[in-house]
């Protein structure tokens, strides 16, 4: 839920600051892609400290080789994302790639929603998780599409 509230509220801060005045979020995707950008510093973060490191290496799928080394190239490629949402040339590259990495790490959150010893951090209801998705998709989406 945090990751959610930080999107949020990182977007309607940006979004009051452009109101007041600051060009560089005058319009909701510029705003949005601040938010966005605090959120995958967040989660990208997270990707490199315990104990939730360790908990994103216990839901990558079993079917996957290497997870610790996939928790770190997601990490990476979060943090990227984000620096690249901040600055306007790339926003709408990073918009679309993360986009596609939403989408990529989705199934890790099936099938974290489907073990039946999930670690703790990591157990949120499907429908929550699915819903959280569309959201982050969406963000994504309206950053991407709002710079074309």
């Amino acid at each position: 839920m945090i990751v959610v509230v930080t999107l949020v509220l990182s977007t309607l801060a940006a979004r009051l600051a452009g109101r007041l005045g600051v060009g560089f979020v005058d319009s909701w995707p510029s705003a949005i892609a601040v938010g966005l950008a605090a959120m995958f510093v967040l989660t990208g973060v997270a990707h490199f400290v315990n104990p939730l490191r360790r908990d994103m290496i216990a839901i990558v799928p079993p079917r996957l080789p290497a997870p610790a080394l996939l928790v770190t190239v997601t990490g990476v490629l979060e943090l990227v994302g984000a620096a690249g949402l901040l600055y306007p040339p790339t926003r709408v590259a990073a918009a679309v790639g993360l986009f596609v990495l939403l989408l990529v790490m989705f199934p890790a959150n099936v099938y974290a929603a489907r073990m039946p010893n999930a670690p703790k951090s990591m157990t949120t209801r499907l429908d929550l998780r699915t819903a959280e998705q569309v959201l982050f998709l969406g963000a994504a989406a309206v950053v991407g599409l709002g710079g074309i």
